[in-house]
């Protein structure tokens, strides 16, 4: 480690009555502090302080034996003052956290053997529920549970990114960072386009749930698309519940929060962001809530609302902004990997697009967990009833490489094709017909990703029913990623999302069954980074 690259200003240890604590004053002139990682080290509290201030916390597993990754906090706003570190313990790797303009590993960010190359992931750290989902100023707005200092769950921040097509994204600093009351958990964000809440016209508010002694509900506010927050001196607002999901009814004129509250959905209203008044519950759900109104078939005459949280169960039914009357369901959606899907709010021409959690290991990474592709979602009839459909934005068009098609192919001779493809990155459309026996089987380098079992009907485990009764005939759509595939059945009447297992075999795409393939489109994929 080069010496100018280390902390070398002031450092000193003293004892309280509580214990040794270990106080490091830091002049920042540099963009980046980096820590040393090890994995099975114990975490100790370490404090950000300012003066009088404490400006968050963390605990942190500092390195003491061996270092197995680095992490950073992003200090640029801080150049020119000075910090204070308060450390909990005494361990070696204290030695080597150092100030630098870049953070250890930049140079092969994006690059990195397992990274995600359609799908969000964060630079370092764990991410899992996205939160704050919004468009504003031409910005998609995507803020994430996120641990900025360890691959595991812990110290939940908001991380925050922006893109402007919803594909390449940019990550910003965090935006809410633990403090007096708790860590940050799950939340949602709108815009104040009349000031109701006193705090400027078009204010970005984001409602959050303060994970403390207890669960409180709390709002922050931008005035700068999100760059910078300054969290309400009134919170909290209400509690003890989670995860507040907010949005505007316009038919009367209020503001409503969905808010997670012993496996039910409680509603409240309000008038100016700030009091809320309680109007109603659902029950049978169960975290991240969301409610949404979608048109069914695409007919605007015809509108439904759809309650729906953390797993993908949903309910349809109608909404007067205070209640939510039940018409259908329990149904399911998605199954496998996704989990505390969001939608974005203010979104431009009504329409309904989710993000959701892909709860899969990115490992031997400095950063785990990822997000899965942006998925839009419909209402359409279908034999059962009315269902919710989820299929990927047609802006994935946009990252298509070389085309491959096919038309009226056997799997023998489609594998024959297919085997000359070398690419890693994948979308892939297709019509298929299990011409005799009940299987088929999609595999992806000698693991099976896509299979249907006729004698139980069932895709990847999860119950299905054919679109027409006797055909067994689906169109399937897929997105590869280097540790992730995504699955749309029948135009997402299912979406499927798991993670790759490792390699078997060289082999990419292969089909097997007794099928017969009406079509198929291949695309390879370019990155979004």
């Amino acid at each position: 480690m080069k010496k100018q690259l280390l902390i070398a200003l002031v450092l000193f240890s003293y004892t309280l009555s509580m214990g040794q604590v270990i106080v490091r004053d830091i002049k920042i002139n540099k963009q980046y502090i980096n820590f040393p990682i090890e994995k099975s080290e114990k975490r100790q509290m370490v404090k950000f302080v300012s003066g009088d201030d404490t400006l968050t916390y963390s605990v942190i597993r500092i390195a003491d034996k061996a270092t197995d990754y680095w992490v950073y906090k992003d200090v640029a706003s801080l150049k020119g003052k000075t910090i204070r570190l308060v450390f909990s313990k005494a361990v070696k790797g204290l030695d080597m956290i150092y100030q630098s303009d870049s953070f250890a590993g930049e140079d092969s960010i994006y690059k990195e053997l397992n990274r995600p190359q359609f799908h969000f992931s964060t630079k370092r750290g764990w991410v899992n529920d996205p939160n704050g989902l919004l468009y504003h100023n031409g910005e998609y707005h995507l803020f994430y549970q996120h641990n900025p200092f360890e691959i595991n769950w812990e110290n939940m921040h908001w991380g925050h990114a922006v893109s402007k097509d919803l594909l390449h994204w940019e990550e910003l600093n965090d935006a809410l960072y633990p403090d007096t009351l708790g860590t940050m958990f799950s939340g949602s964000a709108v815009i104040d386009k009349e000031n109701v809440a006193g705090w400027g016209n078009n204010a970005l508010v984001a409602f959050y749930t303060a994970a403390g002694k207890k669960m409180t509900q709390n709002i922050a506010y931008s005035n700068d698309n999100g760059r910078t927050f300054t969290k309400f001196k009134g919170n909290p607002i209400i509690g003890p519940d989670r995860d507040p999901k907010v949005f505007w009814y316009a038919p009367t004129k209020v503001w409503v929060m969905a808010l997670y509250n012993e496996n039910h959905i409680a509603i409240y209203n309000s008038t100016d962001l700030k009091k809320w008044e309680f109007k109603s519950k659902t029950k049978g759900f169960y975290e991240c809530p969301e409610l949404f109104e979608l048109a069914v078939d695409g007919n605007p005459q015809n509108k439904k609302w759809v309650m729906v949280a953390a797993s993908g169960s949903y309910m349809i039914g109608s909404f007067n902004g205070a209640a939510f009357t039940p018409e259908a369901g329990k149904y399911f959606y998605t199954w496998g990997a996704q989990y505390a899907a969001q939608t974005f709010n203010n979104m431009p021409n009504g329409r309904r697009v989710q993000i959701g959690w892909g709860r899969i290991d990115q490992l031997g990474m400095p950063y785990n967990q990822m997000m899965l592709f942006p998925n839009e979602l419909s209402l359409r009839t279908t034999r059962e009833g009315v269902r919710l459909f989820c299929e990927p934005i047609k802006a994935i068009n946009q990252l298509h490489g070389t085309k491959y098609s096919w038309n009226g192919i056997s799997a023998p001779a489609i594998n024959d094709q297919l085997k000359k493809i070398t690419a890693s990155l994948y979308h892939i459309k297709m019509d298929v017909e299990i011409d005799k026996g009940l299987g088929l089987e999609i595999l992806y380098k000698g693991n099976p990703v896509m299979y249907y079992d006729g004698n139980y009907n069932r895709f990847n485990g999860a119950p299905y029913i054919c679109q027409t009764p006797g055909s067994f005939r689906f169109t399937i759509e897929m997105l590869i990623d280097k540790n992730s595939v995504e699955g749309y059945i029948d135009n997402g009447k299912l979406h499927i999302a798991e993670a790759l297992k490792k390699s078997k075999s060289e082999t990419g795409i292969q089909i097997n069954g007794d099928v017969i393939i009406h079509s198929m489109e291949l695309y390879e994929m370019n990155s979004i980074w």
